[in-house]
């Protein structure tokens, strides 16, 4: 059963619905020419695509197979099976690792939360290297650990065979992958997002003029605040980042820049930079409802209540293009009759969002609280006026 809301507003959200989900796309602002062989930017406050293209096509990942492997560091922190000040040893496997380096040697025992920040600001080959054969017991096993993760979260288009990212056969993601795996990062671990907000950072001992993190934007826009570079002759010049800036009415809006295979280190930042410009002057972000605003509250049947607010637990943002607000209309699309028992949390419907004909965006509904199931008597009346109904 369907039943027709207010007017409000949307462009192409799917709320609250895990990334690899994106797919309902609408007439859109065009976005800048961008010097990359692929590109994606999304609007991660309202879990909408603004730009892409390519974004399925397989690319080398060069060291943005980094973020995966913080994503299991930091896993492995919260399961406590390391600490941050952990010290880890320096395998000469890992000390010999070619390419960006933090400089460390089978000498030294080194805190995690150094290695982190030598793989993460520095790119660390090294550091990275000593992170997963800390966590995994070998590199091999880390890695395995890297594929599963990356079934997961549905990222059919990954194949992981190194922690660190050198150029490998079979060694590939994708630009809608590389998204899932950003946002997951940043949802699940903000704790430890502020690593790649870092500018500067060297070990003691190490050379100091290899401390700059390779994120130019970093110096160029104070409201980026990550992720992660990579580079190889293979890959190109590679840049996932990350920017967050505050909105009337909406609170702090974040989008999220995949930008690969660019020309150079400039460029990258540059492209990147310019996306993120053209996606918070080309759209605008709107609240339609505040987190646990029930959206509806349908009649319930055979339950210890008579109806149901059903909603989100978080707000219910989408992004539109400018000056589109008025244009768009909202939609319950729901089972009737609704029979009780329902818990918290349990899935009971989708709010569309549409533009005339169109439809634009389709979020989840959930109920935000629970309904036991009435008693007998209470069930059989119900069953009774249903028949009639």
């Amino acid at each position: 059963m369907k039943r027709i809301l207010s007017a409000l507003r949307s462009l192409a959200v799917l709320a609250a619905v895990a990334p690899a989900a994106f797919g309902v796309h609408a007439q859109a602002p065009q976005p800048p020419e961008i010097a990359a062989r692929t590109y994606l930017l999304v609007d991660v406050t309202a879990n909408q695509i603004l730009a892409a293209k390519d974004i399925d096509a397989p690319v080398e990942q060069a060291s943005l197979t980094k973020l995966m492997t913080a994503y299991l560091v930091f896993d492995a922190l919260r399961a406590k099976k390391v600490t941050l000040d952990q010290k880890l040893p320096v395998s000469v496997r890992a000390w010999k690792m070619p390419g960006s380096r933090m400089f460390i040697d089978p000498k030294m025992q080194v805190p995690v939360q150094d290695l982190i920040k030598g793989m993460i600001v520095q790119s660390g080959n090294d550091a990275t290297m000593a992170l997963a054969e800390g966590v995994g017991g070998t590199a091999e096993n880390f890695v395995k650990l890297m594929n599963d993760q990356a079934q997961a979260f549905g990222m059919k288009g990954t194949a992981y065979k190194n922690p660190e990212g050198l150029t490998e056969p079979g060694h590939t993601t994708t630009a809608r992958d590389l998204s899932v795996l950003a946002m997951r990062l940043m949802k699940d671990f903000p704790e430890y997002m502020h690593y790649y907000a870092t500018k500067q950072y060297s070990y003691p001992g190490t050379p100091v003029s290899n401390g700059s993190n390779r994120n130019a934007l970093l110096f160029r826009d104070p409201t980026v605040d990550g992720l992660k570079t990579g580079h190889t002759a293979a890959a190109g010049y590679c840049l996932v980042a990350t920017s967050k800036r505050e909105f009337p009415g909406v609170g702090q809006r974040r989008l999220l820049s995949i930008v690969l295979g660019a020309a150079s280190e400039n460029a990258r930042a540059s492209e990147s930079q310019k996306l993120l410009n053209w996606g918070y002057a080309a759209f605008e972000a709107v609240k339609l409802f505040d987190a646990g605003q029930a959206v509806s509250s349908p009649a319930v049947w055979k339950g210890t209540e008579s109806t149901l607010k059903i909603g989100r637990p978080e707000a219910i943002i989408v992004t539109v293009p400018a000056g589109s607000v008025g244009k768009i209309k909202t939609e319950i699309v729901r089972p009737d009759p609704l029979v009780a028992p329902f818990a918290k949390g349990q899935p009971v419907g989708t709010l569309k969002v549409v533009m005339g004909e169109q439809a634009l965006a389709e979020v989840p509904l959930e109920a935000l609280h629970a309904v036991d199931q009435a008693g007998i008597l209470g069930r059989a009346w119900d069953a009774i006026r249903l028949w009639i109904k």
